[in-house]
């Protein structure tokens, strides 16, 4: 049964960005549809299982947004202002709703990396 989920480690502290904001949308005619909206877990995971589960999945477009900026400030670091990477946009898109998609996210206030993950 397919899935999305995503799981994002802070770079810079060699660590899983607990307390990170995330917004999931689906891109409906061209304009983002925010389907959920949360704070990474202990882990830097969704809490509670997969972002869209079975019975949610489908084919589509889909945006991830991560609050890299508010991240790094509530962990102390000091940030120009503005922020170099503030929120991190990854379009992508779920051609099989079957499949299991991971949109895994590296990521540091200077840069950050992406790819599809298992």
């Amino acid at each position: 049964m397919g899935h999305l989920s995503t799981h994002v480690l802070d770079t810079m502290h060699g660590c899983p960005a607990a307390g990170m904001g995330v917004v999931l949308q689906r891109i409906e005619n061209g304009q983002p549809v925010a389907l959920r909206t949360l704070t990474l877990n202990h882990d830097g995971r969704c809490d509670g299982g997969p972002l869209l589960d079975a019975a949610t999945m489908a084919a589509g477009q889909y945006r991830l947004l991560f609050a890299v900026a508010p991240y790094f400030r509530a962990r102390g670091v000091v940030l120009p202002d503005p922020a170099f990477l503030d929120t991190v946009q990854i379009d992508f898109g779920i051609a099989d709703a079957q499949t299991h998609y991971h949109v895994p996210l590296l990521v540091s206030p200077w840069s950050y990396s992406t790819y599809r993950g298992s």
